[in-house]
């Protein structure tokens, strides 16, 4: 019989990471292990990612979720999509372990060339919020890491220093050199947006995501028919669980792009949904990982190698915490590998039988 038990494990910034909802130093989340007696000494790995005012999980209510799991007669994926509505990180996390675990432990959850180091999937290079000389000095050190598409966290500081951050770029880098993308986080005011997104066209800019704060269709999808700039939804689709909900938030504000964040979506096969969906309304899509550690940045890259999109995904966070978990994943010339000469290391997590 499956059983699931929760370790407790605080991410720590290399650097203060600056949003429009504040800056973060520390990150607390949880590793779900998975386990089987009949499959002993191997173990499932998932992580239990949250984002502090954005995830809707309630962190107290992990422990039921785990014991109501383990004194069920099955563990299955089957009883994890009932999580998904009410628990989307749980959701993600002990599906993702399941699946781990059902794999032999190994952390190859999804087997693909990505895993056998035959494919690496591009990424984009990502830029915080900060003061104008700290995020020009990521922007140098992004592009001396190879990469050729930039997002840039937007709407924390002066709106004119950001346009002249952007400005510096296209001096030196025209749009066939170097894609920006942007993320502003909801930061934009609604009756301010129309006039900062036309100023901003002016940089040829790839897309941006949520401009106006999430809970506003009507609104955004007035932003949406007029922007100059393709717009992404990212947190407009958190909560959203019900297939005609999804359908008619896509209907209604018609975006260019959606945003996939499974640990805040509900995990993979929720995030699944919401991209089948957009393909049949014709909407563009793309993965981003949500801060969370090697341990589900590593699955959700695997799944996402499966999906063939050749978008740029938003997978390189890898690199932000001083005590991430050792893994196989690198970032080389703007591309996320996983490379299986490198082994996994998870004393860190001091896990039974490992």
């Amino acid at each position: 019989m499956i059983q699931l038990r929760s370790i407790p494990y605080v991410l720590q910034f290399k650097k203060p990471a600056g949003t429009s909802r504040g800056t973060l130093l520390t990150k607390p989340g949880y590793f779900i292990i998975a386990s089987d007696a009949s499959k002993s000494p191997s173990i499932g790995v998932g992580e239990y990612s949250i984002l502090p005012g954005l995830s809707k999980d309630d962190t107290s209510l992990l422990p039921a979720i785990i014991n109501t799991l383990n004194q069920a007669e099955s563990t299955g994926l089957s009883t994890v999509a009932d999580l998904t509505a009410q628990h989307p990180a749980a959701g993600f996390a002990i599906e993702t372990a399941l699946a781990d675990l059902e794999r032999g432990g190994k952390r190859v959850l999804y087997p693909s060339d990505f895993t056998r180091g035959e494919l690496a999937i591009p990424i984009n290079g990502l830029v915080w919020m900060g003061t104008r000389d700290f995020m020009y000095e990521q922007i140098r050190l992004r592009l001396d890491e190879g990469f050729s598409i930039i997002k840039l966290k937007v709407g924390a500081i002066d709106f004119e220093d950001e346009l002249a951050l952007l400005g510096y770029i296209r001096k030196h880098f025209s749009s066939r050199e170097i894609e920006l993308r942007l993320d502003a986080n909801g930061a934009f005011d609604v009756t301010r947006a129309a006039e900062k997104l036309n100023r901003l066209a002016a940089f040829d800019i790839h897309s941006i995501e949520q401009p106006i704060r999430q809970g506003n269709p009507e609104e955004m999808a007035a932003i949406c028919q007029q922007s100059p700039i393709p717009v992404a939804l990212d947190e407009e689709l958190i909560g959203i669980n019900e297939m005609s909900q999804q359908q008619r938030l896509l209907q209604t504000i018609q975006p260019a792009y959606i945003i996939i964040k499974p640990s805040l979506l509900g995990g993979i096969a929720a995030s699944q949904q919401w991209i089948e969906l957009a393909q049949r309304l014709g909407i563009g899509w793309w993965v981003t990982s949500a801060l969370e550690s090697n341990i589900g940045l590593n699955a959700i890259a695997q799944w996402t190698a499966t999906l063939n999109n050749p978008l740029p995904q938003g997978l390189g966070t890898g690199s932000l915490y001083t005590n991430n978990i050792t893994s196989p994943l690198e970032v080389k010339n703007g591309k996320l590998r996983y490379n299986p000469a490198s082994a996994w290391d998870l004393s860190l997590l001091n896990p039974t039988g490992e």
